[in-house]
């Protein structure tokens, strides 16, 4: 699975954290695979150039075909995903409130979902879409999504001290207290939290847990000889029974179970996200 990372344009840096290119074959003789997709704390863009993907939730074994650009709002289920032969897709990670100054809706109704995006950008997005599927190269699609999201600029809702105090709670990976936080966003705790759930899609205790879970989760897929107990401490878990149950609410099993599963796909799908 090949990924390459981009730095956004500067003008994009204010919403964007990062834009990457993925490119992944299965392995000769097999057609499809199935992964494991816990939450993230990523809000994102993400466009299947060729190769659109499917999703089944854990409650139903149903997968559905995704569109060929997917808005992904704030995260709370585990999603498992299909790939059919190969993935070939470019995703943008936006930072805490950058999905919400773009599209200018509320998080809370993108709660747990991924949308088409063609029904928030209609003709513009499917014009992306097809120039994408005939892209010749991974480099040219990054510059066509870079130039999609710099005509967005100025159109962005005002950024709010509540953004960059959002942005320390991330780059905290969730470790941070929510009234430290509140009090970098200059706002009440109440005001706070409801500005989160407009802005983010969750109230705030919450999301610093997806954020504390996503690190560990993420640990492992990057480095998966390191033991449980040692990915517990570095997330900045008191336990390993915290982390524990963080894995059950959010991957829906424990730790050794998601561990077997990854071990029946050759796909790491997070072990690349980063902040």
């Amino acid at each position: 699975m090949q990924v390459k990372i981009y730095t956004p344009h500067p003008a994009l840096q204010e919403f964007v954290i990062c834009i990457s290119s993925v490119h992944a074959m299965l392995p000769f003789g097999t057609e499809n695979v199935i992964t494991p997709y816990p939450p993230t704390p990523f809000q994102s863009l993400i466009f299947y150039c060729n190769h659109p993907i499917a999703m089944s939730r854990t409650d139903t074994p149903d997968f559905l075909l995704q569109p060929s650009t997917v808005v992904i709002g704030p995260q709370y289920s585990r999603v498992n995903i299909r790939v059919h032969r190969q993935l070939t897709a470019i995703r943008v990670d936006f930072v805490p409130g950058g999905l919400y100054r773009m599209l200018g809706t509320p998080m809370h109704e993108l709660f747990d979902g991924g949308f088409d995006a063609l029904d928030f950008f209609g003709a513009e997005m499917k014009s992306i879409n097809d120039q994408l599927r005939n892209t010749s190269s991974m480099e040219e699609g990054k510059n066509i999504v870079e130039r999609f999201l710099l005509s967005k600029v100025k159109s962005l809702k005002q950024v709010l001290p509540f953004d960059s105090a959002m942005q320390v709670m991330l780059n905290g990976s969730g470790s941070i207290s929510i009234e430290k936080i509140a009090s970098h966003s200059c706002l009440s705790l109440k005001q706070f939290e409801r500005k989160c759930k407009e802005r983010i899609g969750m109230n705030p205790k919450m999301y610093a847990r997806i954020l504390k879970f996503s690190r560990a989760y993420r640990l492992h897929e990057f480095s998966p000889r390191l033991s449980w107990t040692e990915i517990a401490h570095e997330a900045g878990y008191f336990d390993q029974m915290h982390m524990i149950r963080d894995f059950k609410v959010f991957a829906g099993v424990n730790p050794s179970v998601i561990e077997h599963q990854l071990q029946l796909t050759p796909l790491r799908m997070q072990k690349d996200l980063r902040h």
